[in-house]
């Protein structure tokens, strides 16, 4: 079955998928969402992203769904298309409302997932860092993923004027924070370090899977400590990519660090 998404409880054809023109995730960016990689026709981590969900939702005051809805919403819409291997998006938003920035007293979220197909491929990237963005480390909105990403689409749209495939985020301090869509790993002495949550870093879940295993450190870093790294790698809940160079500079490369997170994160076997 091609087409298909899942729309608030049931299954809907793509061209038929409505959401109203009046839906504040689209008037206001009111909303949360979290991008799954599918393996085997499952979700993986869904505990992690679930967690970071319900942040969210804690601090927006916006009901989401529990994870045993999400669950079957995915198993719903993967066996529909046919996904073993992909990515699956559930997005959340506040649902209609009339005019203007305060939340109504009673709300009907709409709730979707889309899902599409492909297998995670390992790859280069070139990185500039954003002198159009900084990240505000004092935000609480730094803590999980809502529809407002204006500041990540700016800084994208800097990298590739610039040629580059990312673009590094600095937080109002200059130190670093994250990238366009993904966390910062660098490698030094055999160990990985990422910038702390209070550096303003989402707290992604391919970084803490590394941190359940004992393989991450939270730290302070700079531009550069990533220009000093054995490596630096960028990692989201769908891919590795190796940094080989940052404004124009060539970064050194361990290719067997690189494996070795791919295979902790089960991206390659």
């Amino acid at each position: 079955m091609k087409g298909v998404v899942w729309l608030n409880g049931a299954l809907c054809p793509a061209d038929k998928a409505y959401v109203s023109v009046a839906d504040r995730g689209l008037t206001l960016g009111d909303g949360l969402f979290e991008t799954f990689r599918v393996d085997k026709g499952k979700l993986l981590h869904i505990g992690l992203h679930m967690a970071r969900l319900q942040a969210g939702s804690m601090v927006l005051a916006l009901p989401v769904p529990e994870q045993d809805v999400v669950e079957q919403a995915a198993a719903s819409l993967l066996g529909a298309l046919n996904i073993e291997q992909g990515s699956a998006r559930l997005t959340v938003t506040r649902g209609a409302g009339p005019r203007g920035v305060a939340p109504p007293a009673q709300s009907q979220p709409t709730v979707f997932m889309t899902a599409s197909e492909g297998a995670s491929v390992p790859a280069d990237v070139t990185l500039i860092t954003s002198q159009l963005v900084r990240q505000d480390e004092l935000s609480v909105l730094c803590q999980f993923k809502t529809l407002n990403y204006l500041p990540s689409i700016l800084a994208r749209q800097e990298a590739v004027k610039a040629g580059a495939g990312d673009a590094l985020i600095l937080n109002t301090k200059g130190r670093v924070a994250e990238t366009t869509v993904s966390s910062v790993l660098v490698q030094k002495a055999g160990r990985f370090l990422t910038p702390s949550q209070k550096e303003g870093a989402l707290p992604g879940v391919a970084c803490a899977v590394l941190r359940q295993k004992g393989l991450l450190d939270d730290v302070v870093l700079t531009r550069e400590d990533l220009i000093q790294a054995d490596a630096v790698y960028l990692v989201n809940a769908l891919s590795l990519r190796c940094v080989t160079s940052l404004d124009g500079m060539p970064l050194r490369q361990d290719r067997n660090g690189f494996y070795r997170v791919c295979k902790e994160l089960s991206l390659i076997t």
